[in-house]
């Protein structure tokens, strides 16, 4: 079931040639990382920040907050949210269609997000059946890990992975991450990793280093 999104969009120059779609992580909303698009010195490209919708969260007692896929717990044995996690897929797929109905190719298109939302990216643009431009995964891991290796589609096993997370995060710990990096590797995909001094969020440096990724490959 494929939804409609509302999203803030942030462009840096025209004409526009290249487009970010960056999802947040749980509980927050597209608003979250707008303010780091003035950190970064990438012209013509537009910045795409999907509010996520409302669900139960399981982990929180059926508490509602926006969530991209219901969460059952945050190790790597808990119960995982398969149906939820292919809706959204089709979901992002469709901003991917829209973008490129504006001129956009998809190589020209990267799938970013922080916590949740990168677990998101990961599982959308590692099945996506066009080559994109890159992926962002930030403090987040490989969700449905089992599935991973059949689906992942050759369009996108080139395609370059800026992994990023925290030495303190105890959130999504980096153990669970380097789980997440070693399936990745072991499927000999570029992944570029960066670890930092920090917790669950997101530090300078890092945004240094996604500007300079970003640039890279656009």
């Amino acid at each position: 079931m494929q939804m409609n999104l509302q999203y803030e969009i942030v462009e840096t120059s025209l004409p526009i040639k290249n487009t970010v779609i960056w999802l947040h992580g749980l509980g927050a909303d597209g608003h979250d990382f707008l303010p780091i698009v003035d950190r970064f010195n990438i012209p013509n490209t537009r910045f795409i920040f999907p509010h996520a919708p409302h669900r139960p969260i399981s982990m929180n007692n059926g508490y509602e907050m926006r969530a991209w896929y219901d969460l059952y717990g945050l190790s790597m044995q808990d119960k995982q949210d398969e149906t939820g996690m292919r809706e959204m897929q089709s979901t992002i797929e469709a901003l991917i269609a829209q973008e490129k109905s504006k001129g956009i190719s998809a190589s020209h298109i990267v799938l970013a997000g922080f916590s949740q939302g990168g677990a998101m990216a990961l599982f959308t643009a590692l099945r996506h059946q066009e080559k994109l431009a890159g992926i962002l995964a930030l403090s987040t891991y490989v969700p449905l890990k089992q599935t991973l290796a059949s689906e992942v589609n050759r369009a996108n096993a080139n395609t370059p992975i800026f992994m990023a997370h925290g030495s303190f995060d105890s959130v999504i710990t980096l153990d669970t991450c380097k789980v997440s990096l070693d399936l990745l590797n072991s499927l000999h995909l570029p992944v570029q990793w960066n670890e930092y001094p920090m917790a669950h969020g997101v530090c300078d440096e890092e945004i240094e280093d996604i500007n300079q990724f970003l640039n890279e490959i656009f």
